[in-house]
């Protein structure tokens, strides 16, 4: 197999994963109001040191502003997320948790982890760890590439 294989391999096998992830992401969370989209919108809002816009929620989890725009809005018309004046612009709100929010997604993370535990069964801590490094490695070049035809 060469270099090129692999990448390719990984690459068709990441995107798999990723249909299959967000799936039983869906499954596991629907009972209570979410999606894998909402709850991955919910946790970049709940793990933000600082309130952040739409647009900076976007970039940090390489998602369109406008995708997680239509997130917010359906969630804020469902009571999970709340819009705040931006000190630093008056046109890009802040996104908050509500009480009903915050309840959802910690009620996700109490799910997560169990789920978790079962998919790490049987891998070493320093695998997870290698298959981490190398996506990381991986979505910081795409991220190069994007910067350098910007």
């Amino acid at each position: 197999m060469t270099r090129l294989d692999a990448i390719t391999e990984l690459m068709l096998e990441t995107f798999r994963f990723n249909g299959r992830l967000l799936a039983a992401g869906d499954a596991l969370v629907a009972d209570i109001g979410l999606t894998s989209a909402r709850w991955q919108v919910l946790g970049a809002i709940a793990l933000s040191a600082v309130p952040l816009p739409v647009a900076h929620l976007a970039r940090n989890m390489g998602l369109t502003r406008q995708a997680v725009q239509r997130l917010a809005n359906e969630m804020a018309r469902d009571g999970l997320v709340r819009f705040a004046p931006n000190p630093h612009h008056q046109r890009a709100k802040l996104v908050l948790l509500t009480p009903r929010g915050q309840a959802a997604y910690d009620g996700a993370i109490r799910r997560h982890e169990p789920w978790a535990s079962r998919l790490a069964d049987g891998l070493s801590v320093k695998a997870i760890a290698a298959a981490t490094a190398t996506l990381r490695v991986l979505r910081q070049r795409l991220d190069d590439q994007t910067e350098a035809r910007s």
